[in-house]
């Protein structure tokens, strides 16, 4: 019973909206209603500006980082295999980025979970998320593209698990991999057609 409300406390935190909030608080404006559409960091930067950016950041990377220490702070007696997958603080982490893409309280549609998946990974791994923030970054610098620099480190952090024979992280990064390619999937159409916007604050 406590893993169920550990994973649906991991999944509500993950849910809380961070820029449909800090838009709503500090702008009156619903940030669906504007660029893309999505309540991500990404959009917060291009609607919101980069103080409210950089906030919107840090929340839903802080939403990622915290839950994967639920297992150590709630009292979880679990035992056999499977109770203790579930304890794992990379599993956990998994459902609150499935509460940010899908949070129930904005009837289910959310960003793309890039910063609170690093969030967890850097609650998991922190020198795994230094790499992967080198390798985002370091698209970034040459291409302008959030979208393809995220794509290329989620693709990276699956390697990097083969790598390190970290096969429970290799089969979430892989998940949460194709989530997240998914949700780009209009990003990628517009990348090829030559007409996703690029950032312009690098």
């Amino acid at each position: 019973m406590m893993i169920v409300i550990m994973l649906l406390l991991s999944y509500l935190i993950g849910a809380f909206p961070s820029g449909f909030v800090i838009g709503k608080l500090f702008f009156k404006k619903d940030i669906r209603q504007y660029g893309s559409g999505n309540t991500g960091a990404t959009n917060a930067f291009r609607v919101l500006g980069k103080p409210a950016g950089f906030l919107v950041t840090f929340l839903d990377i802080f939403k990622g980082f915290i839950v994967v220490f639920l297992p150590s702070v709630l009292p979880v007696h679990a035992t056999g295999a499977i109770s203790q997958l579930f304890t794992n603080g990379l599993i956990v982490g998994v459902f609150a980025i499935l509460g940010h893409v899908f949070p129930v309280f904005l009837r289910f549609k959310g960003g793309k979970a890039v910063a609170t998946s690093a969030g967890v990974v850097l609650g998991v791994n922190p020198v795994l998320l230094l790499v992967l923030m080198i390798i985002f970054f370091g698209v970034l610098y040459f291409t302008k593209y959030v979208s393809l620099s995220s794509i290329i480190a989620a693709i990276s952090c699956m390697i990097s698990a083969l790598i390190i024979s970290d096969y429970v992280l290799f089969v979430v990064s892989l998940a949460v991999g194709i989530v997240l390619i998914a949700r780009h999937r209009t990003n990628i159409v517009r990348i090829f057609k030559g007409e996703e916007p690029k950032i312009k604050w690098m």
